[in-house]
């Protein structure tokens, strides 16, 4: 069985990625390979760029003694965009509130965006989840990425307790009116962007024919 090597600080999103993976891989997070407390600085200037970044910063700070002839590390950077904020929050999604001075962490980050739409009509808040993955080979130069998106729009209250981010205020087109937030976790993974992203990175690990899809990123990826 090949080793996953999950590129990511945040246990909520380490713990998504390692259920999309569950069954045909052996999935090890940072802290399983000596590298929790790695410090990776993310300022590229799409979701494609920063999940390069971090699966080349893991890759180059793994110790020696990885299966590494069938280890992979693979990276996720993933984000909302909406459009009557011109794509923003985009990239910088995680640290929206910190940018503007209100705050940090999801909740912060929900009120700042709730706050800036408020004034924004129901049919002007569309918005869309989108994710890359970057998967690198340990030993050699192989690499799979891929990208998914799913449509929605920003509702004006909180729902749900499921997911992390801005999943209790965003309403995908498939399961409206409920909030990502309230779907069950194969309710989401069937439609999320995540889980596009994963399913084609995974296929292209198994061996199976896939295409990247970078072609489809919105605006902010």
């Amino acid at each position: 069985m090949k080793t996953l090597v999950l590129a990511t600080q945040n246990p909520k999103k380490g713990r998504e990625l390692a259920e999309l993976a569950r069954g045909r891989f052996l999935v090890r997070t940072l802290a399983d390979v000596g590298l929790a407390g790695l410090d990776i600085d993310e300022r590229g200037a799409t979701f494609a760029d920063n999940a390069r970044i971090k699966a080349r910063a893991v890759k180059a700070a793994l110790p020696p003694g990885l299966a590494r002839e069938t280890a992979w590390v693979l990276a996720d950077d993933s984000g909302l965009v909406v459009d009557a904020l011109d794509g923003k929050p985009g990239v910088r999604s995680a640290r929206f509130a910190a940018d503007h001075g209100t705050g940090e962490g999801d909740e912060a980050n929900n009120d700042l965006l709730l706050l800036l739409l408020a004034p924004v009509p129901d049919e002007r808040r569309a918005a869309r989840f989108a994710c890359a993955v970057c998967a690198l080979a340990v030993d050699g130069d192989a690499a799979h990425e891929a990208f998914g998106t799913v449509e929605g729009h920003i509702a004006r209250d909180r729902a749900g307790s499921g997911g992390f981010g801005y999943d209790p205020l965003f309403i995908p087109v498939a399961h409206a009116p409920l909030r990502m937030a309230e779907l069950s976790a194969e309710q989401k993974h069937a439609i999320s962007h995540r889980g596009q992203a994963m399913r084609a990175v995974l296929a292209a690990l198994d061996g199976a024919p896939t295409a990247s899809v970078f072609a489809r990123v919105r605006p902010g990826g």
